[in-house]
């Protein structure tokens, strides 16, 4: 019995991996990074994405098939993706900054005033208008948009950032998603930084602490602040048509030292928490729970009473068998819902044409990581669409520059005008978004 198991097992991979063959890329070249012109059609309210069966749909019954990118490296940083660095007490580089690190670092130095001040300025020239102009010029029907809890709370205690009428700041993420709905883009608010932090990896702003679980008094307190967060944010955004999804957390438990069902059990917990926040105040958007490393790692939706979700995928395996074996087995797996490749970048053997191609078959919406990024070890600006190749230059050391100097290096250095493509959408990505 277990052979023959094994030998179904056998066959049934093979006939994967034969309908999803492999086509290499093409070598890349470096170009500017205007891409061109492309008429666009605001989104209207019969625009307003749900799912249906296997499909996102728009008002209108019509399948929408989102194919876009993420906005790492704007809201939420991490150090191999954005220009800073900083040094200890001997004067060595020091790496593996998060942003908590650094945002306490500014504060330490200049205040909280003066550090919100040099972040925001290097919010306001990272991601500008240009930005969005160009990627509805390059085809792209949505962005991913990561962000943190520190970026509208000043602390983990729940002190509001407050806009100049006395009310909690919204403005950056109201900007964002007015720029993308008068260009016909979607957008997936992503949460990728909860309070108390819900993994133990630095891409969710603070590295080894994931309070988010914690069965304490703070612990639940993270949750009570998360809760509150989302809550605000839903509530101004249920009707919003240019809303793709809410994603409710980003790679919780990543890095945790847990076994599969732990991970399982605590992410059910938290996902059937804030699921229930959002639906308290809006009742029509997507919602988006995140699968990412197995393909059996959420409950199936019916199970649970969520109604209205995708649920999203992300790799970073360096194999295109195993992207292939994860996106069909997540397919066959989950075949009452929706699947999005919320993040993924091909590694060496893992091959674009042989990604697209595979979700494509699978019906798998995706989202590229990521659109534009500054770090000097990227080979030839690996893992973005725009890079600047002379980072160096602009490398804000947090703990030595002056306020001035690090004002300098997160304002015009940083704008799109002054980066370059990779080469990537030219050669690989273009020919997937006709």
């Amino acid at each position: 019995m277990k052979n023959t198991f094994k030998k179904t097992l056998s066959v049934f991979l093979a006939v994967l991996m034969i309908a999803s063959c492999c086509v290499f890329a093409n070598a890349e070249t470096v170009t500017s990074p205007t891409f061109g012109s492309k008429e666009v059609t605001p989104l209207t309210d019969d625009d307003f994405l749900s799912t249906k069966g296997m499909n996102i749909v728009n008002r209108k019954g019509e399948k929408v098939y989102l194919r876009g990118v993420n906005l790492g490296a704007w809201l939420i940083w991490e150090d191999w993706l954005n220009p800073y660095t900083g040094t200890d007490e001997n004067g060595n580089t020091v790496e593996n900054y998060d942003n908590y690190t650094v945002l306490t670092k500014l504060e330490e130095r200049f205040g909280q005033e003066k550090a919100y001040e040099l972040m925001n300025t290097y919010y306001d020239n990272f991601i500008t208008e240009q930005d969005f102009d160009n990627i509805a010029a390059m085809g792209f029907n949505c962005v991913r948009l990561p962000f943190w809890f520190r970026n509208f709370y000043y602390d983990d205690n729940g002190t509001k950032i407050l806009d100049e009428n006395g009310e909690w700041d919204f403005s950056r993420l109201d900007w964002a998603v007015e720029q993308c709905k008068k260009r016909g883009l979607y957008v997936v608010l992503d949460m990728h930084g909860a309070v108390g932090y819900q993994s133990d990896a630095p891409h969710n702003g603070k590295t080894g602490d994931n309070g988010l679980y914690a069965q304490t008094e703070q612990g639940e307190r993270y949750r009570e602040l998360t809760d509150e967060l989302w809550t605000a944010i839903a509530t101004r955004f249920k009707n919003e048509p240019a809303v793709a999804m809410y994603d409710l957390l980003n790679e919780p438990m990543c890095d945790v030292n847990a076994t599969e069902i732990s991970r399982r059990v605590k992410n059910e917990y938290i996902y059937t928490r804030l699921y229930k926040t959002v639906r308290n105040v809006d009742e029509n958007h997507i919602i988006t729970l995140e699968c990412i490393w197995t393909a059996a790692a959420l409950p199936h939706a019916y199970t649970k009473g969520w109604e209205n979700v995708v649920y999203q995928l992300h790799f970073y395996q360096n194999s295109d068998f195993i992207f292939n074996l994860f996106v069909y087995l997540t397919r066959i797996y989950y075949l009452d819902v929706p699947l999005m490749m919320g993040e993924f970048y091909p590694l060496q053997r893992t091959t674009w044409n042989n990604c697209f191609k595979t979700m494509k078959n699978c019906n798998v919406n995706w989202l590229l990581w990521t659109y534009k990024a500054s770090n000097e070890w990227m080979t030839n600006c690996d893992w973005c669409l725009v890079c600047n190749k002379d980072w160096q230059v602009q490398r804000a050391n947090v703990d030595t520059d002056s306020f001035e100097e690090i004002m300098a290096k997160w304002s015009d250095p940083v704008r799109t005008e002054n980066y370059q493509s990779s080469g990537h959408f030219e050669n690989n990505v273009s020919q997937w978004l006709g």
